[in-house]
């Protein structure tokens, strides 16, 4: 039996209500993924369904799943044309400088057998856009609003720690993880225009360590 949220479904696609600190492919360490659920979301279907993009393990929120070949091709290809609109809601540990604006920040990766891997601003690395505004203030942080235009990893959580001078609350990477037993990211919406038919459009309801905070999206 499926107990992950289903937020839309056709014939082509699903989108899921994936829960924050479900990992999308299997540790090497062994543990729990989203693998051990696509049987499930079958729903009567021959194949079990395909992730078409990624988010973080931490980030709770909408998860594209494509049912065939076919529409997996379709939809990777409509992500990376910048075709897709995608709307999240992150828990700001401080109060950011004024109430929306865009940011214009190039971003690469960098590892070493110390630290592991992270990413990092730098002006010869891909080109990052993120567009935000402020939803609420409240008890010393702030939930923003972020549209990516693109899907760099760990875009918006790199460019709320450098750009609006906080990190995420409980970012153990770019911030720090105290007060929060999560990375407070959460894709909120996702809209996937198609030819011919009506776009994928889903959202997802604000999740619950949200709402604990104080917070309300609308």
């Amino acid at each position: 039996m499926n107990d992950i949220p289903i937020l839309f479904e056709d014939g082509e696609a699903l989108v899921i209500d994936k829960p924050g600190g479900l990992p999308i492919e299997r540790p090497r360490a062994g543990g729990r993924s989203l693998e051990d659920h696509l049987e499930a979301l079958k729903l009567g279907f021959q194949r079990p369904p395909v992730p078409v993009h990624r988010i973080d393990t931490d980030t709770s929120g909408c998860l594209l799943l494509a049912r065939n070949p076919k529409a997996l091709r379709r939809f990777s290809a409509a992500f990376e044309a910048r075709q897709v609109e995608k709307r999240y809601l992150g828990v700001l540990a401080g109060d950011p400088p004024g109430d929306e604006g865009t940011i214009d920040l190039a971003l690469t990766k960098i590892s070493s057998a110390e630290a592991g891997w992270r990413m990092i601003a730098a002006k010869k690395g891909k080109p990052s856009i993120t567009h935000w505004r402020v939803l609420q203030r409240l008890n010393g942080l702030t939930l923003i609003e972020f549209r990516p235009e693109t899907g760099r990893t760990h875009q918006i959580r790199v460019h709320a720690a450098h750009a609006l001078g906080h990190a995420l609350l409980g970012d153990p990477v770019y911030g720090d993880d105290r007060g929060a037993s999560r990375t407070m990211l959460h894709a909120a919406g996702l809209t996937v225009p198609r030819e011919g038919k009506a776009p994928i459009a889903a959202m997802a309801p604000m999740p619950a360590d949200f709402i604990a905070l104080g917070f309300s999206d609308g």
